[in-house]
């Protein structure tokens, strides 16, 4: 039974993954690569509510701004500055 259901857990966690977008269009030119976060964060819980991906609650102007400008301030890797999203 346990293994059943973290077969089922793993199953649920990668389906998102194998149909998602690579390079998904934001509003006001800003391109998003998915795949390449996907690949470098390893866990989709860092911006979605579960790790089966979906659509991101309360997603617009001021989520991005706080939790992708946040990350990248972090990790000290990615745009940071309006005209390095904005294009």
């Amino acid at each position: 039974m346990k293994k059943t259901v973290i077969a089922i857990l793993a199953i649920a966690a990668f389906a998102g993954t194998a149909f998602a977008a690579d390079v998904i269009e934001l509003k006001k030119g800003v391109k998003f690569n998915h795949k390449a976060h996907q690949e470098l964060l390893k866990d989709c819980t860092k911006c979605h509510a579960s790790a089966a991906g979906g659509k991101i609650e309360g997603f617009g102007k001021d989520w991005a701004h706080k939790n992708c400008k946040g990350c990248h301030s972090t990790m000290a890797k990615g745009p940071t500055s309006c005209k390095e999203c904005h294009k």
